[in-house]
């Protein structure tokens, strides 16, 4: 013999009646039919059998109390989860860490806020850097980590540009160009019943194809002259290439008179090189005469001798800190007094020779 228990509650959400269903089911062993709230029981067996499912009817109501709660729980889950939102994603800075004559890195700024109740992934990020719609670098990012519940995060994307890759793929941008640039960015989420999302994402910017400056050694002038020690002034001229500003914040060098140095120095130097401009810099070095042999006397002697010159200047610019090379190979220079004239040219003195 068996009973037949008919449950049915109207508390719960109608969207938790069929899985109630079923585990009353299993609980009854029997078939279900709508009744009030509370369940109804349909004696179809002897007394003794009754009698003895009376004394075991208060344990199993308290079992399917705990049942009922449960599953009222699961029931506001599963409605927080319908509840669950798209995240949201902004590009909020664009840096330039480092840029020089081969490479720029760029870290791209992207904040991220996720409005559930849990953490959710990010699964890859594709990102794609184009100028006037031309491909200059594109990736993947896989597994870009994992934004906390109701909170919010900034994710740094790094890029590189190479610039002999652009160069070489497209001949018209030119070294000391600008040129415009559109950060393409794909963020891939996986959120809890919404699935995997995309979030699109662009900003515009402009960026350099730097060219080192051309450097000339126009002349030296001596300070204090002995064969044992000799101070004189290097005057420099620097030609800035670029089509954008450099602020000079120092430089390091060295200077060869025919084959042999005449020594180096790092210095703090502080100028304004203007676009496609030129800037003079004088520098102050120390030397000794006799080392040098005939380089120096013909410089004694009104004629000009050669010289090179290798380095690199610091200097600031609208995109960015960049050090730069700066190189001269086989210059001719002059031995001048030390309040001639700055602007004394050293081709017309060949050309008089």
């Amino acid at each position: 013999m068996f009973y037949v228990y008919v449950v049915f509650y109207k508390s719960l959400p109608s969207s938790l009646s069929l899985s109630l269903y079923w585990i009353t089911h299993i609980i009854s062993g029997s078939d279900m039919s709508t009744s009030d709230d509370k369940p109804e029981i349909v004696e179809r067996g002897t007394k003794d059998e009754k009698h003895e499912e009376d004394d075991k009817e208060e344990g199993k109501g308290g079992f399917i109390e705990k049942v009922k709660d449960f599953i009222h729980d699961i029931g506001e889950k599963i409605e927080e989860a319908i509840g669950f939102g798209k995240p949201t994603a902004d590009v909020t800075a664009i840096h330039v860490p480092l840029i020089n004559l081969h490479k720029a890195d760029i870290v791209v700024d992207v904040l991220v806020k996720n409005p559930n109740p849990v953490p959710i992934p990010l699964i890859d990020i594709n990102y794609l850097v184009e100028s006037d719609g031309r491909k200059l670098v594109s990736g993947l990012i896989p597994d870009a980590g994992t934004i906390k519940a109701h909170g919010e995060e900034t994710v740094k994307i790094p890029l590189t540009l190479i610039y002999d890759d652009i160069k070489q793929t497209y001949a018209d941008i030119n070294p000391g160009s600008i040129i415009p640039y559109r950060v393409k960015v794909d963020l891939i989420v996986d959120v809890p019943i919404l699935g995997r999302l995309t979030i699109p994402l662009e900003k515009t910017g402009e960026i350099p194809i730097p060219y080192k400056p051309d450097i000339d050694l126009e002349k030296i002038t001596f300070e204090t002259f002995s064969f044992e020690e000799t101070v004189a002034n290097l005057h420099l001229k620097l030609e800035n290439k670029n089509d954008f500003d450099l602020g000079l914040n120092s430089l390091d060098y060295e200077v060869w008179l025919g084959d042999v140095s005449i020594g180096g120095a790092e210095l703090t130097k502080s100028a304004k090189v203007e676009k496609s401009g030129i800037t003079y810099i004088d520098i102050p070095i120390t030397f000794k005469p006799k080392d040098f042999g005939s380089a120096l006397w013909d410089m004694i002697r009104g004629r000009g001798t050669g010289y090179s010159m290798k380095g690199n200047i610091d200097v600031d610019s609208p995109f960015g800190n960049m050090k730069l090379p700066i190189s001269k190979e086989g210059g001719t220079t002059r031995l001048k007094k030390k309040k001639e004239d700055r602007d004394y040219d050293d081709d017309d003195e060949d050309d008089e020779d």
